[in-house]
């Protein structure tokens, strides 16, 4: 039985745990800071799969963490900021799609842990942007989250950088997060879908992993009501910094 459920995901037994043990992890912090499910997951994933797999995985179950979340924060989110953002990725998405369908996995793998170190070493650093935010310097910023986003599956942590440089709240980044999160991966999916993307054993898989999602979820967010969610921040760039280096690592080792 399990003969035939390893033909249907491509995933061997130690595969398959591993990829548990890190999506239930990623959404633990998801659930409890708004974001981080995507570094953590492509970074970790693709230690195993081919990145062309990982990142179309990454979107769906985005979208799965997203439609959890977003009923609890829908009233909290900035819509003003938020609409040109989503305008911008509409723009780059495409772009990141066509780089990630083209270029080699093996160099792919390598951009992918390239762009998760820099971003986690400026959140570490606490980076914000000094310059005042204007709405085409908005779209420019989420065409490049869009470019981010198709090709490597994290275009949430160009966000996080600009979110966290205004004067927005934790609940109202938060919530901004989550939002830009669902439109900009159900977006990415259908443009996926339409490179030829989502293969079958891809859609078994991301359906064997909604149950660590879900239940990382919960938990994450019960932290999150109860305690201020900066306690995490540290350990999930701690995280996504030892998995990069890993990554970059392995890849040129071989």
């Amino acid at each position: 039985m399990y003969f035939e459920f390893e033909i249907l995901t491509g995933l061997s037994p130690f595969m398959l745990i591993f990829a548990v043990l890190a999506i239930g992890l990623a959404a633990i912090i998801r659930g409890y800071s708004g974001f981080g499910f995507s570094a953590l997951t492509v970074t970790s994933l693709s230690l195993i799969l081919p990145p062309a797999e990982v990142v179309p995985t990454a979107f769906l179950l985005e979208i799965a963490a997203s439609i959890h979340m977003l009923p609890l924060v829908w009233r909290q989110v900035d819509w003003k900021i938020l609409r040109w953002l989503v305008l911008g990725a509409v723009l780059g998405t495409p772009f990141g799609i066509a780089f990630l369908s083209e270029v080699p996995q093996g160099t792919m793998r390598l951009v992918i842990y390239g762009l998760v170190l820099t971003a986690s070493l400026l959140l570490w650093k606490d980076f914000r942007f000094k310059r005042s935010v204007g709405r085409i310097w908005t779209i420019g910023l989420g065409s490049f989250s869009g470019l981010v986003n198709g090709s490597a599956g994290i275009g949430g942590l160009p966000v996080v950088l600009f979110l966290l440089s205004t004067s927005s709240g934790a609940a109202l980044t938060r919530a901004s997060l989550v939002a830009y999160l669902f439109f900009t991966d159900v977006y990415a999916s259908i443009l996926s879908g339409s490179q030829d993307l989502m293969s079958s054993s891809l859609l078994w898989r991301t359906g064997v992993f909604l149950i660590p999602l879900t239940i990382g979820i919960y938990i994450g967010h019960l932290r999150f009501v109860k305690t201020s969610p900066e306690s995490f921040r540290k350990f999930a760039l701690c995280l996504q910094i030892f998995l990069s280096l890993v990554g970059i690592v392995q890849v040129l080792a071989v």
